[in-house]
């Protein structure tokens, strides 16, 4: 049997990717024919005849495949496909998620459940990576494919006369760095890296992606029309309304939907990442190549070809990520100093994760503070190193908080820029909220939209609760918005909570001018002496929420923070429809809406 094994990955935002990468290196050490695919990108009437498979996939929304699985997925589902479909593969499923969404970890699960049913063997039970866990999914992936290679050693031994390559081997890199000469340079283009630095591609863009589809290879090269901060200077957070222009785009969205931006590296971290590699020229130009086909080149969006050394530091590296355990195996290689070797080799060992937990999660170290803290070895790597080293910077989801209906050609989204204390010394930056809140008038963003899993009801008579704290309330004042000028004969209940009505009351002239459908209810935290949270608004509306809910079939919305609040402002509808259901009728009935898709929830952590 051929010592192939084929990685399939369903990733929104490029994690399970990473990690599929990452089987597909340990699978090489160990001498396999490894395969690394997107699950769409890999021809699935193929999949019945691959002997090892393992499976690498995110949850997205409540409970959705991500983006580059929904085909394949969609086909494995089909009822017509024998039982026996895939009787001769083995395999494992690696699901990666965040165990404050209600739905963690379901497209793993039901992954699984379809691989068994269509006749495959399951090597070992799934496992479920947990953005929570103090060491983040790597905590179970671990272990997990510790596993996973024993069981496949028995399977498929390695053949005689070889053994697995050492980690004191230095594998090859990702990509191939080809750099161009002075000549050829100069008549190459590359998009200028400014404050604008998207202006050059713009025009393009536009031509090249016809019916308003864009994606992160083909981004809308949007023009900031506003960025207003919405609370007072003397607020604890500072929260923006991003106003773009998106005329002439013709991109169509629907209360609910996201919009995704790529942001750049602030400027202060570029400027430090050329400060611990001063013999870099910023100005350089190379090409990548991608020697192994189950490693696409990055999106020219993020990437251009050719791409100056400075323009990859802006766009394309992120310097801000918590380097990973492979991060410190790569360093080790590149080191001449001794104490640095051997810290970089014990934060490989299953005993150095305590230590390496202290050092770089907890804290929320990122890449450019390790590269600084190990100054003997950075110099020594090779740029093109810095490919593995350094993952793509991902793009941001944000709800919409503006409608076509009511503002047409302008795309807002309610921005909260994210900076907190840890054990350092410097505080810790939200990447794309803080390069959004330091852009000017007619700067350009790279965005596109995806549809959300927000869902409001098609006919015209059903009500609507909505529950949403803080910039929660986006994807309300889409729908509200929308509603709105349609002159909705629906009832629209939005309960809204913040910390001041003077501070972060967001929108609270348009409430007000809104139709006699709409009515808000607000809880302002810190505006008394006893706290008050959405939750007891619900509790207080008891009677209201029975007839919207029971009486009139209404639909329940709940945007906003993970933490506590959506599972709190739960338990607030089950003890109000307990008042006529009962308490375990009322939590049956909340169980339904949730099957039915009346009871929905956004949230993030």
């Amino acid at each position: 049997m051929e010592r192939r094994i084929l990685v399939l990955y369903g990733s929104q935002t490029g994690t399970a990717q990473e990690v599929a990468e990452r089987v597909g290196r340990e699978g090489k050490r160990l001498h396999f024919n490894v395969q690394v695919s997107g699950f769409d990108e890999f021809p699935i009437n193929q999949l019945p005849s691959e002997p090892l498979v393992v499976y690498v996939c995110s949850t997205t929304g409540q409970g959705e495949e991500p983006d580059n699985m929904k085909r394949s997925w969609r086909l494995l589902l089909r009822k017509n496909l024998p039982a026996d479909s895939l009787t001769v593969q083995r395999f494992g499923v690696l699901g990666l998620g965040d165990s404050s969404y209600p739905k963690f970890n379901l497209v793993a699960k039901k992954l699984n459940k379809r691989l068994l049913q269509l006749g495959a063997v399951q090597l070992l039970p799934p496992g479920f990576g947990d953005d929570q866990h103090d060491l983040g999914p790597d905590f179970v992936v671990d272990s997990w494919l510790e596993n996973f290679w024993k069981l496949a050693l028995q399977i498929l031994p390695i053949p005689d006369g070889k053994s697995p390559i050492s980690k004191d081997v230095l594998p090859e890199p990702k990509y191939k760095v080809v750099w161009i000469d002075e000549e050829i340079s100069n008549s190459c283009d590359t998009v200028p890296v400014t404050a604008d630095s998207c202006e050059a591609a713009a025009d393009t863009a536009v031509t090249t992606t016809s019916g308003g589809f864009y994606s992160q290879q083909k981004p809308f090269y949007s023009k900031i029309i506003s960025c207003d901060r919405l609370t007072p200077e003397s607020h604890f957070q500072d929260v923006r309304l991003v106003r773009a222009d998106i005329s002439g785009s013709g991109i169509d969205y629907s209360p609910g939907d996201i919009s995704l931006v790529q942001p750049h590296n602030l400027q202060e971290n570029v400027d430090f990442f050329f400060s611990l590699f001063p013999n870099l020229e910023k100005e350089k130009k190379f090409l990548l190549e991608a020697p192994d086909p189950s490693f696409p080149l990055p999106p020219e969006s993020v990437l251009p070809r050719p791409c100056t050394i400075l323009q990859a530091v802006t766009t394309y590296f992120d310097i801000q990520s918590i380097p990973k355990r492979y991060f410190f195996e790569l360093l080790s290689h590149f080191t001449s100093d001794e104490l640095e070797k051997e810290k970089f080799i014990e934060f490989n060992t299953a005993e150095g994760q305590q230590d390496l937990y202290e050092y770089c999660n907890r804290p929320r170290r990122h890449t450019l503070e390790v590269l600084y803290d190990f100054r003997h070895t950075t110099p020594n790597i090779p740029f093109d190193y810095l490919f593995d080293l350094i993952p793509q910077i991902k793009p941001r989801s944000f709800s919409i908080a503006s409608s076509k209906a009511k503002h047409r050609d302008t795309l807002e989204l309610l921005v909260a820029v994210v900076n907190y204390r840890s054990n350092l010394k410097s505080p810790r930056k939200g990447l794309c909220s803080n390069w959004l809140s330091r852009l000017q008038k007619d700067n350009k963003i790279s965005v596109w939209t995806r549809k959300g899993t927000m869902k409001f009801p098609k006919d015209e008579e059903t009500p609507c609760v909505m529950v949403g704290p803080g910039t929660g309330v986006a994807p309300f004042r889409s729908y509200i918005s929308a509603e709105n000028v349609n002159s909705c004969s629906r009832k629209l209940l939005l309960f809204f909570g913040c910390r001041n009505k003077s501070a972060d009351f967001f929108f609270s002239e348009e409430w007000s001018s809104c139709s006699e459908k709409v009515e808000v209810l607000t809880a302002f935290s810190r505006d008394q002496e006893d706290k008050v949270y959405v939750q007891h608004l619900i509790q207080k509306n008891k009677a209201v929420l029975c007839e919207l809910i029971l009486d009139k079939s209404g639909w329940f919305y709940v945007a906003g923070n993970s933490k506590q609040m959506p599972s709190q402002v739960r338990e607030a509808l089950v003890d109000a429809l307990a008042e006529r259901l009962g308490k375990l009728e009322a939590e049956n009935y909340v169980d339904q809406m949730e099957l039915k898709g009346r009871y929905q929830t956004e949230t993030w952590s």
